[in-house]
Order: structure tokens, then C-alpha cells, then sequence
């Protein structure tokens, strides 16, 4: 009893380094410690990855030739893109679009029997929308010829197909510039665009920029 009648409140020993709670808890700061360097070390840890040397278009072929490579900081997320390491399929094609430049993704790149989709060549001779590009999307109109040498009213033939690739050229005689178009095309859709394409059908392009999204 103190003076004031009061318990004295037991006094803390010291602790000693074989008391087991004072080892358990050096053990988990090392444990945390070492957590946190090894997710630091992780994200600095850089991988080789695949870019597309030039825009890869659906149904092109590719190889090893077809790509560069790059060092990046991807994460978990690099199993989802090309690397030198990945085994390319047999009779490797594009799929989808890959811009110049940009990283690869795996699902980009298969098999011929993988293509949902195929180019098929359009000549236009208006101009086109300055919208217009690689990997957009348009509404193809086709005019089919009349009886008397002329059109008979447009149809929307392939509404928001992708344009894979294109090429303005000049024409001859003064007939001013065309262009050609490689638009993507379903099997069930391409019988009715390659029979307008022999029957000197008249194209157009809108751009449709809802389509794709």
C-alpha cells in the first residue's frame, strides 16, 4: 500500500530478447520490409515486348520480321501482350488492327481460321471524309448501274465496316484522284460487295463514328 492507501501499480520489466512477443514482432518488420521491396524491385523490373514495325492489318501475314522490341514496366498485365518469347501459330496472321508503334496484343494475332473477317478492295472516286483513316469505321454505299448509263439510288451496303487500309493515287486523262480502300468483310456479306465491285457499281464512304464501339 502506498501512503495513500492506494495499490501501487505493478512496474513493466524490461524486456528480454528471448521473450517470444518481442520476436514475432521483429519478424513481421522483416516480413513487411521485405514486402515492400520486393513489390519496388517488381514494379522497376522491365520486359522485352513486341511493337508492330508498321500498322498490322487484318489478314496480313506476319513473322518475326514484323515486329520490334521494347523494354517496358507492364505488370500483370504483360501476359496479355506479344513477347519474343511467345511461339507464333502456324500461317500467322493479323486479326486485329495493330497501329505502328504499339505494343502487340496476343489475342491481335492467329490463324488464317481465326479471321472473322476479310479485306476486300474498294475504289472511290470522291473524296474521302478527312475522318477517315486506318482502324475508322464507315457506312459503304454502292450504286448499282442503270439501263441508261446511269446509277440506280445508293444502298447502304456494309454499314460500320473498318477500314484496314487505304491509298489515294492520282487517275489518268485528267480523271482527278481515287482512292483505294481495303474495308473488312464478312463472309456472308462479301458475295454482294464483290458482285457490285464487277458490276462497275458506284462507291461511297460516310464516316460513322459510332460504329466499333
Amino acid at each position: 500500500m502506498g501512503m495513500d492507501g492506494q495499490a501501487e501499480a505493478p512496474r513493466l520489466g524490461r524486456p528480454s530478447w528471448k521473450d517470444p512477443r518481442l520476436l514475432v514482432g521483429v519478424l513481421l518488420v522483416l516480413a513487411s520490409v521485405a514486402s515492400v521491396v520486393a513489390l519496388v524491385g517488381g514494379a522497376d523490373k522491365t520486359v522485352p515486348m513486341f511493337v508492330a514495325r508498321d500498322s498490322l492489318v487484318v489478314g496480313q501475314s506476319v513473322g518475326p520480321e514484323s515486329f520490334g522490341v521494347v523494354q517496358v514496366r507492364l505488370g500483370d498485365v504483360d501476359a496479355k501482350y506479344l513477347n519474343p518469347e511467345n511461339q507464333l501459330p502456324s500461317h500467322a496472321v493479323a486479326v486485329r488492327l495493330v497501329p505502328k508503334g504499339e505494343l502487340v496484343p496476343v489475342s491481335s494475332i492467329g490463324g488464317t481460321d481465326a479471321l472473322d473477317r476479310k479485306p476486300a478492295s474498294l475504289t472511290v472516286a470522291e473524296p474521302l471524309p478527312k475522318e477517315v483513316g486506318v482502324g475508322s469505321h464507315v457506312d459503304v454505299w454502292v450504286a448499282l448501274p442503270d439501263e441508261h448509263n446511269g446509277y440506280h439510288e445508293p444502298v447502304l451496303m456494309l454499314p460500320g465496316t473498318e477500314v484496314a487500309a487505304l491509298n489515294t493515287a492520282s487517275g489518268g486523262l485528267g480523271s482527278g484522284k481515287t482512292t483505294q480502300l481495303l474495308v473488312l468483310v464478312s463472309d456472308a456479306q462479301m458475295p454482294r460487295i464483290l458482285g457490285a465491285v464487277a458490276n462497275k457499281a458506284k462507291v461511297a464512304v460516310v464516316w460513322n463514328p459510332g460504329a466499333g464501339k
